[in-house]
This record gives structure tokens, C-alpha cells and sequence, in this order.
């Protein structure tokens, strides 16, 4: 056999690489035999379609299941919840907060327990000369009915003889509670009215607090229980502001200012000596507060020489006051003179036109200084 030439062999074998010739079914150098049917499948004019390739890694893989199973469980819960049948385990928890309502209860049953206590038997008391059954009741707490009751008794309880035995009920625990509920009048006047708690100054009158108050003087005894108008320096009285007596014009007593206080004398010092003829003598004294119009203070200034009987009231809204010549004495010998200063309210005019005042605070404390007519002669001392 003579070997195909080079140009004639267009067949290549896949193992050595021999040029073979396009018929030829096996390699001459090899050995490979060609299958006849590889040139007819290779040079086919007609190829058959490919399906489409889709490559996908594993994780991928697994968490697109891992996607479908979360949306087929979605479907499932929204298909049960129509349904009503996922609301069932909700009742759980509201049956165990009941059982805890049940034992609240139990509690109040002891103290209704208290009232055993009237079980105990009843005290014994023997009857002393002057005893009533009035008496009797009203020192144990208990009703007049109910010893009568007890002991077999006329209604009108007026047969007991001294050393006679009875047996007192005892106050059951209801008995307690009616007394707070029930108040005196004087309890009941005082939580109906407001009050104001007021400390008895020297030289104050039931008068005087009555004027400072707008209260009757008859009130203010009632409210406090007094039997006479005799009051002392200390003494707390307890002012019923409800019964202030209604005051002429439009301004309300409800808008007006509580009392002064007592004005703190400053000059001349507490028994001083003047014997200057020439000299003024000038009062002078705190203020007590911003003024209102119609508020001043009243200064008083009196010898209370035996045998002097001279005395002047006057009104300022200044702390200072001089006092004025024509209480200078006329003869050679010191007089003593007493000064006090109190705040004052105008409530009306006179039939001459004067302004009326009534005392609206609390009297300062008395001082005194000596005076004398002549420079000198000093014949008397305070």
C-alpha cells in the first residue's frame, strides 16, 4: 500500500496528528479508526436548538428555597387567621389573671370580726348618792335606753337607790364613728367660717378689736365663748371672718388689708428730761407699711400731771410728729407727758366736715418724757 500524498489528505487524526485521506477509517500511524458517521454529524446542514443554560451556585440555591418556604408560610398564616383559627391561644392569658382577683376578697372578712367584741359582758356599777341615769350614760358612752333595757327599768329611769347594782352595756365600735360626724355648733360655726387667729395686745379692748375687725363685739364673745367683755394681754381669740358687718360703699370688706401692727416708737427715749425752753420736741416712730389713702397714723400726747388735763390728738401719714407749744406747762415745775402712736382708718365725716377716723391696727407702747415751762426750776422728776 503507498501512502496518500500530503495535498490529497484533508482528514487530520485526532491522536497523532497524521493527515489522512477524507475517506479513511483508520490511522495508517496510530492505529484509530474514524466512525463513519462523525464527517455526516459535523457537516449537517441542519442543527438542532439549544435549551437555555441557567448556572446557580449553591448558597444562592439554598436561600432561594429558603425564600419560597418563608412565603408559603406567609400564605399559610394569613389563610389560618381568616379562618379564626390562630386567635384560640390568645385566651390563655386572660384566664390567669383572673384567679388572682378572687383572693382580694378574703381580707375584708376579718374586720368585720370587730364587732364580737360587744359579746363581752356588761360592767357593773353601783348607784351613789346624786346618780341619774343621764349621768350614768353620759360618763360610760352609752344611751339612757339601753340601761333602762337592761336592767328592767321604768322609761322614765327615776326609781335608782343608792348602792344599787346595774349593769352597764358596753359601747359597741359603730357608737365611736357618730361624733365625727356629728359636730357641736361651735364646730360647725368654725368650719363654715373662716377665722383668723388674733393675740390680745396691752391696752386692747373687745371694742378696739371689734373696730379693727368690722366683727360685733357680741360675736366675737359668742365665737369664743366668753362671758364678759374682760379680756387679757395674751390671750388668742379665734375671729370669725363670716360675720363681718357689711360696710357702706362699694368697696367690698373682703378687699381690705388685714390690721397694722404696733408702730416702734424710736425718739425721744423712753423717760427723757426737757428742759430746754426753746427746744421742739419731735416724735418719731417706724413705719408699719405703705399707707392707703384713706389710712393715717394717730398720735396722742397727754400730761397726765395731776392737775394738767391737757391732751391732742392729731392725724399724719409721716413718721414723725412736733409736738405743739400749747401743751407746754405754764407753771415752774416738770410735768410728765404720755405719747402713743396707732394706725387709723377714715370711715365717715362729722356735721362740721371733720374726717372720722376708727383705730385700724394695734397701739404701740406707751412712752413718756418730762416737760417744764421754765429752764431751771426743776422741782419735779419723772
Amino acid at each position: 500500500m503507498t501512502p496518500e500524498s500530503n495535498t490529497s489528505l484533508p482528514k487530520t487524526c485526532p491522536t497523532c496528528g497524521t493527515r489522512l485521506s477524507e475517506n479513511a477509517t483508520r490511522c495508517l500511524v496510530c492505529g484509530r479508526s474514524f466512525a463513519t458517521s462523525t464527517k455526516k454529524t459535523s457537516e449537517s446542514p441542519v442543527q438542532s436548538p439549544k435549551l437555555p443554560e441557567l448556572k446557580v451556585s449553591i448558597p444562592a440555591a439554598i436561600g432561594l428555597i429558603v425564600v419560597i418556604l418563608g412565603l408559603g408560610a406567609a400564605l399559610i398564616f394569613v389563610i389560618l387567621q381568616t379562618t379564626g383559627r390562630v386567635t384560640t391561644p390568645t385566651a390563655t392569658p386572660t384566664i390567669t389573671t383572673t384567679p388572682t382577683l378572687t383572693l382580694t376578697p378574703s381580707p375584708t372578712l376579718e374586720p368585720t370580726q370587730g364587732p364580737t367584741a360587744t359579746l363581752e359582758p356588761p360592767l357593773q356599777y353601783v348607784v351613789k348618792e346624786g346618780d341619774y341615769c343621764s349621768t350614768i350614760a353620759l360618763a360610760y358612752g352609752v344611751s339612757i335606753n339601753s340601761i333602762v333595757t337592761l336592767n328592767n327599768l321604768p322609761p322614765d329611769c327615776g326609781t335608782l337607790s343608792v348602792g344599787q347594782t346595774l349593769l352597764i352595756p358596753r359601747p359597741t365600735p359603730t357608737a365611736t364613728a357618730q361624733p365625727t360626724a356629728t359636730l357641736s355648733a361651735a364646730e360647725a360655726t368654725e368650719q363654715a367660717c373662716g377665722t383668723v387667729s388674733y393675740t390680745v395686745q396691752a391696752n386692747d379692748t373687745l371694742s378696739s378689736i371689734s373696730a379693727n375687725y368690722n366683727i360685733s363685739v357680741e360675736s366675737i364673745k359668742n365665737f369664743n365663748g366668753l362671758t364678759s367683755d374682760i379680756i387679757y394681754e395674751g390671750l388668742v381669740l379665734n375671729l370669725p371672718l363670716c360675720e363681718r358687718r357689711p360696710t357702706q360703699g362699694p368697696t367690698p370688706t373682703a378687699t381690705l388689708p388685714p390690721p397694722y401692727n404696733a408702730p416702734s416708737l424710736l425718739l425721744p427715749a423712753d423717760g427723757v428730761v426737757i428742759s430746754n425752753v426753746n427746744e421742739s420736741i419731735a416724735l418719731q416712730w417706724s413705719s408699719v407699711g405703705t399707707l392707703r389713702e384713706n389710712e393715717a397714723y394717730a398720735v396722742t400726747v397727754e400730761d397726765v400731771t395731776a392737775g394738767g388735763g391737757k391732751k391732742v390728738v392729731e392725724y399724719t401719714k409721716e413718721t414723725k410728729f412736733i409736738v405743739p407749744t400749747s401743751l407746754r406747762p405754764l407753771d415752774n415745775t416738770y410735768h410728765i407727758f404720755r405719747w402713743y402712736v396707732v394706725a387709723v382708718r377714715q370711715t365717715g365725716t362729722d356735721s362740721e366736715g371733720q374726717a372720722e377716723y376708727t383705730v385700724y391696727g394695734t397701739v404701740s407702747s406707751f412712752r413718756v418724757f418730762a416737760w417744764s415751762g421754765t429752764a431751771g426750776s426743776v422741782t419735779q422728776t419723772p
